[in-house]
């Protein structure tokens, strides 16, 4: 993760928790006056649009006052959604068996993105992904996305 969602991460997620939300993870894309950054709360009875205000006004206070980010940027605060992003290992582990998409920041055998189903952990620092009848080993380090592909169920 790149030092300045590092940052964000440590300022940001005791704010999310002391309202309440469960932190999920955040995104920041600086692309200079349409820079971006997206905070993903999450609650048991799931996430409603004053949840999304409420964490919304209370990370706009704290990033006024510590100012980390000293371009112009927009705040997004939203729940992580069907197609979730994936942000930690214990994210993996929750969705071990789930469809994920994962792009990583370099290419490892000769390609950067990787489709297909999520196998599990190994040794607590890489993920392992089905793709093509084939199983690749992905250091959670090199990831630089990564999402939950949504499948609806079947009803009886």
């Amino acid at each position: 993760m790149a030092s300045k969602e590092q940052q964000l991460n440590d300022l940001l997620k005791p704010v999310v928790e002391a309202l309440g939300y469960g932190f999920w993870g955040l995104e920041y894309i600086s692309q200079g006056k349409n820079s971006v950054l997206r905070v993903f709360i999450d609650k048991e009875e799931g996430i409603t649009v004053d949840d999304c205000a409420v964490v919304s006004r209370q990370i706009s206070g704290v990033m006024d006052v510590e100012d980390p980010i000293t371009s112009e940027y927009n705040l997004e605060v939203s729940s992580p959604g069907l197609d979730c992003p994936i942000f930690t290992l214990e994210q993996f582990q929750q969705f071990v068996g789930g469809l994920v998409e994962v792009k990583l920041r370099y290419a490892y055998e000769g390609r950067r993105k990787f489709k297909g189903q999520l196998v599990g952990i190994e040794d607590g620092e890489d993920i392992v992904v089905h793709v093509d009848n084939h199983e690749y080993l992905l250091p959670i380090d090199a990831i630089d996305k990564a999402n939950l592909i949504y499948q609806e169920t079947k009803g009886k």
